[in-house]
């Protein structure tokens, strides 16, 4: 039976040996790779590829969430587990969007991890259920009604809900149990679940749409601000002139190309 292959990455060295031993104990398991850094994770993860990798979401220099968005988008086949010191909305709903496959307390239990590792490495992505939860539910309203007038203004490139499934979120964030939204809505539970596992997808991909977007901005404002002349420096904000003089040295210099 092939192994599943597991990197991990925990800046408490105590907890990451004990990940590491408990998977030792089991001949499903083989760590190929382990660190104290999220950063150093992602350079040596890149070399040499695991099937899961669990990355700790406290990292002074690279959150768990940013690791685990840059892996999702370079590397999207290696599930990422989250590891958190508490289980807070907030820090699960950043987890949620990062593209993470689940979030685990530290304080669980090793069964529990276990389980969790092989859950995923075979595809599955049980931080979805999350979003049953009366927090979780409501911060995801809250970011899709916040990014509405910045789809608007992007050409509606980012996802919205549809009305069933703002339908789902409001009764689960109402405090009402997956059944319970189930009957209300006049669906199965089955169904509810697909339309979570649709709204975690949307999550996910205006997640890193967002970070495009302001990667774009600042790469065209750090054009706009560079120095006309040598003798100048480029200041903090583009005053129009700046900006007009900006065109005008582009726009001479593409004509000189094309002549």
């Amino acid at each position: 039976m092939e192994k599943v292959k597991v990197f991990l990455s925990d800046p408490q060295i105590l907890f990451r040996e004990g990940i590491h031993f408990i998977l030792s104990g089991e001949e499903d398991f083989e760590v190929t790779g382990e660190t104290t850094s999220n950063e150093e994770a992602l350079t040596l993860i890149e070399a040499n590829p695991p099937n899961v990798a669990v990355l700790s979401m406290q990292d002074k220099k690279y959150t768990g969430a940013d690791a685990a968005r840059r892996i999702k988008r370079s590397q999207p086949s290696i599930a990422v587990i989250l590891t958190l010191e508490k289980k807070e909305d907030e820090a699960v709903f950043a987890a949620m969007k990062s593209g993470a496959s689940a979030c685990l307390p530290k304080d669980s239990e090793p069964e529990q991890l276990l389980n969790i590792i092989r859950v995923v490495a075979q595809g599955n992505s049980p931080i979805v259920e999350e979003l049953a939860a009366p927090g979780i539910a409501t911060l995801s309203l809250a970011e899709f009604d916040s990014l509405s007038e910045l789809s608007e203004h992007m050409y509606n490139l980012l996802a919205r809900l549809s009305q069933k499934e703002v339908q789902v979120l409001g009764s689960l964030a109402g405090g009402s149990s997956l059944a319970q939204a189930a009957t209300k809505l006049g669906i199965n539970e089955d169904v509810i679940r697909r339309h979570l596992k649709q709204i975690w997808n949307k999550l996910v991909a205006n997640d890193q749409a967002e970070t495009v977007i302001e990667a774009a901005q600042k790469s065209l404002l750090a054009i706009i601000r560079l120095p006309l002349r040598k003798e100048e420096k480029p200041g903090e904000y583009v005053s129009r002139t700046e900006f007009e003089e900006f065109k005008d040295k582009l726009m001479k210099s593409l004509l000189g190309e094309l002549t």
